[in-house]
């Protein structure tokens, strides 16, 4: 239908659909990430999005995953409630679906019958823009694959979106319809793709669900038991749009640490804020870390050499960059660990616990409680547990962290943007550029042309910097009534994560032209190895620094010896 509506809509001039867009990752080789459900590192999860490595489960993975199946069955067969299997969803929560054992061939045939029609209705979508990004599809898959083995999701569903993500097969997704909290409509289209419905890509080719299958080699999914709330009950959108900005945002700011760098340099500014003196008086890890960071960034440098020209005190956006740049990394890592929680653990609606047993808590015990024990029989090996409802698919804290960074870079953003203003002033620099170099020297150099670009970008990211306020529409006959707009928020994140890099590009643009006028100035001034190799890598961009800034790792800059970063915690 979308193929024929092509030409009618380039003829009204209007956009075409987002799938026209789309961006496929470019496979590069690299060994299968082994899914734990537990240790699942944002560098692996990069792995499987972008560089399109396979995946597998853990044995002890798979084990748990197909126990946790059978401790479902089993509830069903006790007459345990089950929210979302034998009980309905949402305002049908109490409408019984089923009783007795699922595999009887009444309820075998009654449940495949429920569960290919809801994977198959998900074909329908959300009407409105896709997901243009292959890497995000991925990397919404691979955090399911890994977290949906918590879930009661039958062995064909945890096997299918394994094999979705080792055969290249992306399905199209809505780029709308999740309200930041289970991305219930978002995750759905992956299910109508396992059945062979709507469309997908093969190998980044755009064709049928249907064909992509046949032409991997794979049968199309028969869902059974609750699979489609195991596939769709999670945050694993939101999760894997904060993961990836948290990968482009920790090049950013290892590029700002560089350019603050690169600035005190050119500026020939005082390096006594970054001192362990100044720092030990103010024990913030963070701040203390960063100030180290940049000071062995300057070591070496003519900074440390007695200079009577030298102003007493920078500008205070020069001063204050370390303690900006310190709290935005503090920021980061609390992002990060509340991401590395998300894509390792469960947020699914309902929980079903195994070997979890009544005296483990004093709660279980009561008769409320042990309305959802299950106690286990020959059918299932005689495992036992619970399965409970809950609220887990509220995303917070995420949600906040998302925003708590936004801002954070937001306030290191102001701080850049004011120091690359600063160098157009002689009271801070105590030279212009025309007493040093020569006019052609200095037209040679962008960065000392001044531009109204930073102001500009800079007004962009205050743009984004307002929370999102709380939302609660009461959809699903008033049953599901909070939203957490964590979809929006990390859309927010992307775009500030976006400016900074351009607003950083600006800053080394600058802050390399005035390194270049102080050797000039006087040949022997040394600086720091670290910052003069950026800047002559800089050199050779012939002018595409953003490009440049966006395409190139600092890592690959910073010296060994640097301080490491006080993260406490969690697989990185």
């Amino acid at each position: 239908m979308a193929r024929v509506l092509v030409p009618a809509i380039m003829a009204v001039g209007l956009p075409l659909p987002s799938a026209w867009a789309y961006t496929p990752i470019v496979p590069k080789p690299g060994p299968a990430v082994i899914l734990t459900g537990h240790d699942l590192t944002l560098e692996q999860l990069g792995q499987i999005a972008r560089d399109g490595v396979a995946v597998s489960l853990s044995p002890a993975a798979r084990q748990r995953s197909q126990d946790t199946y059978d401790l479902l069955l089993e509830a069903a067969r006790e007459g345990v409630p089950v929210y979302w299997f034998n009980r309905g969803a949402g305002d049908q929560r109490e409408v019984s679906i089923f009783s007795g054992d699922p595999l009887s061939p009444a309820n075998k045939a009654l449940l495949e019958k429920i569960q290919l029609g809801r994977f198959q209705h998900s074909a329908l979508g959300e009407p409105g823009p896709e997901i243009e990004d292959e890497a995000l599809v991925r990397a919404i898959m691979a955090i399911r694959a890994n977290t949906m083995t918590y879930e009661a999701a039958s062995p064909a569903l945890t096997q299918m979106l394994q094999d979705l993500l080792n055969h290249r097969i992306t399905p199209v997704l809505p780029l709308r319809g999740t309200l930041g909290e289970g991305d219930l409509a978002v995750l759905a289209a992956i299910g109508a793709t396992m059945v062979g419905s709507g469309d997908a890509y093969y190998q980044g080719q755009r064709m049928t669900a249907a064909e992509a299958l046949r032409r991997a080699g794979l049968h199309p999914l028969h869902p059974f038991g609750a699979d489609d709330a195991a596939l769709i009950s999670s945050n694993a959108y939101a999760a894997a749009r904060a993961a990836l900005a948290l990968d482009k945002a920790r090049r950013a700011l290892d590029w700002a640490d560089l350019a603050l760098a690169i600035d005190l340099q050119g500026m020939n500014s005082s390096v006594t804020p970054l001192s362990l003196p100044v720092q030990t008086a103010r024990p913030y890890p963070w701040l203390n870390w960063d100030a180290g960071r940049i000071m062995g960034l300057v070591r070496g440098s003519y900074l440390l050499d007695d200079d009577p020209h030298r102003i007493i005190q920078d500008p205070e956006s020069l001063r204050a960059s370390s303690i900006r740049q310190g709290s935005a990394w503090q920021a980061w890592a609390a992002l990060r660990q509340s991401v590395l929680l998300a894509i390792n653990s469960s947020d699914h609606n309902p929980a079903t616990r195994i070997g979890v047993s009544p005296g483990d808590s004093w709660e279980l015990s009561t008769p409320q409680m042990m309305r959802y024990y299950v106690r286990g029989s020959d059918a299932d090996h005689h495992l036992h547990g619970y399965v409970l409802s809950n609220a887990n698919w509220d995303p917070y804290p995420l949600a906040n962290e998302v925003e708590a960074f936004t801002i954070a870079l937001g306030n290191m953003d102001v701080a850049v943007t004011q120091r690359l203003y600063r160098f157009e002033n002689p009271f801070f620099t105590v030279v212009k550029p025309r007493d040093v170099l020569t006019e052609d020297q200095v037209r040679q150099h962008h960065g000392f042309r001044g531009s109204y670009a930073a102001a500009d970008i800079y007004q962009h990211v205050q743009g984004n910097l307002n929370p999102v306020p709380p939302e609660g529409n009461a959809i699903v006959a008033t049953v599901e009534d909070l939203q957490a707009q964590t979809n929006l928020k990390t859309i927010r994140l992307h775009d500030v994560v976006d400016d900074t890099m351009r607003l950083l590009a600006i800053d080394l643009q600058t802050g390399c032209a005035w390194m270049d006028l102080r050797h000039v100035q006087d040949a022997k001034r040394a600086f720091g190895a670290a910052t003069q190799a950026a800047c002559t890598a800089l050199a050779g961009a012939s002018g595409h620094t953003t490009s440049f800034v966006n395409t190139t790792d600092p890592a690959g800059y910073l010296p060994a010896g640097l301080p490491r970063p006080p993260l406490s915690g969690g697989p990185g």
